[in-house]
This record gives structure tokens, sequence and C-alpha cells, in this order.
């Protein structure tokens, strides 16, 4: 009788260890699902060489079109796609676009949070004055009476996307969507990575987000971190294999908070 209590005890004990592993296991499936965001002076069609590989890697992904009007809208218009996501997601920043998922990565289908040469600010902060606090190396920026910026197109290859083929720089120079210049004095309320585990990459030759900047907002948010060197602000498009690389691993990582 013993010996069939102690093997009865064996199987439970071994049961239990069985289903702690499958439970561990399961909870650190890889994410499936991708939201990108993209920053001021652009849209969402910058994310096509990243949005191809991921879904050839079998990711389901999602861009989000915010009007770039305010803060306020920009946030509740990424929010409304995380709201469609069927589970877990990765939400993916580039430059102001990283202020917005800071906000709307509270969300709790926001399993991590990428930074692509983006802005990660901290509760009170504002992009215009840490930009203060780390001058970039544009003078483009140029204001319309109402109260919106854009790059002015003659500087526009150069100081955003000098990485790019000169054709295509060109006619993103020309057709750039003008940005509430009140996003970049909006202070934030939110600062999800706090929470939430952050991935980012620094463009080491970006002139619109200073690389040092880009490098505190990472050291601060302990954030997997690369640097991608000759990469202009335009990184997510000059160097799509790169950044899909560190989502993937995002998504790979972020169920077991590493």
């Amino acid at each position: 009788m013993k010996f069939r209590h102690v093997r009865s005890a064996f199987a439970v004990a071994a049961l239990a260890l069985a289903t702690a592993g499958f439970a561990t296991a399961a909870s650190a499936a890889p994410v499936k699902n991708i939201v990108l965001v993209h920053g001021a002076f652009v849209n969402g069609a910058g994310w096509k060489p990243v949005y191809d590989i991921l879904v050839k890697d079998g990711y389901h992904v999602a861009i989000a079109a915010h009007p770039l009007t305010s803060f306020s809208d920009d946030v509740t218009a990424v929010k409304r796609i995380l709201a469609m996501q069927d589970g877990p997601t990765i939400l993916v920043g580039h430059s102001y676009g990283g202020a917005i998922i800071s906000d709307a990565g509270e969300d709790s289908h926001v399993a991590g949070l990428v930074y692509i040469a983006a802005h990660a600010l901290d509760v009170g902060e504002t992009e215009a004055a840490n930009g203060k606090l780390y001058p970039n190396a544009t003078k483009a920026v140029k204001k319309t009476d109402d109260g919106f910026l854009y790059l002015d197109p003659a500087f526009y290859p150069a100081d955003f996307a000098a990485d790019l083929p000169k054709a295509q720089a060109e006619f993103e120079a020309h057709s750039q969507s003008l940005t509430s210049a009140s996003v970049f004095t909006t202070a934030a309320t939110v600062a999800a990575w706090k929470t939430k585990p952050s991935w980012y990459a620094v463009a080491k030759s970006d002139r619109i987000i200073n690389p040092d900047l880009e490098r505190m907002y990472a050291k601060r948010a302990n954030a997997h971190t690369i640097e991608i060197a000759g990469a202009s602000h335009a990184v997510y498009e000059s160097h799509p294999k790169e950044v899909a690389a560190l989502i993937e691993q995002a998504a790979q990582h972020a169920q077991d908070g590493k």
C-alpha cells in the first residue's frame, strides 16, 4: 500500500509540474498582433517596408492613421485601433508616435512598446522642452498662419530622409501631413513604459531628434536598445529589416516580461 501511495503522489506531482510548465509556455507565447503608429509630418504609408516583412513572417499588422490635429485626437485614434485587436499587441511608435504610444500603451491589449527614433515622454514632459535640453540639427521647421507645422521641402531630404533615394525623399517632402503645433507642447499624463516592457531603436544620424535624447529615453525606460549606424530620422523606411527584427524580438519576449 505504501508503494501505491508513493506512486500516486509522484504521479500527482508530475502532473502538477507538467501543468505548470504548460501554463508558463502558454503565457510566454509570442504576441501576434502589431500596431504601427507614425510620427509628425508623415502618414502611415511609410511603414510599408516594415509592414511587408512582419506580414510575411506571420504577424497580424495594423497601421493607425491618426489625424495629427491634437494629441488627444491622435491618442484616441490609436486606442480605436487597439480596441479592434483580438489579443495581446505590440505597439510601435516612430518619432512623435512615441509620445502617442506612451499614453495609449496603458491599454490592456498592449503587451510591449517599441520606440523607433521616438519620444518616450515622462509625466509632465513635452517634446518641445526635451528638444531644448537636447537640441536637434534641423532648422527646417515652418509654421502656418493657423498653427500647423511642416518641414521646409528644400531641407526635408537632408534633415528627415538623408538615407532614402533622392526622388523618394523629395516626394515625401511635398506630400507632408501638416501637424498641429500643439502636439509638441502638450504635457504627457501617462508614461506606459514604466509598466510595460520596452524596446528602442536609436537612429545614429538623426537630425530631427537628437540621438542623445533618444539614448536618454531608451536608458530611462530600461529598454532593450539597438543603434542603427547611418540612419536618418526615416530609419523605419531606410532600415526596415533592422526595425522589423526589433519589433519581432518584442513580440517574442513581451509576454514573459523580458
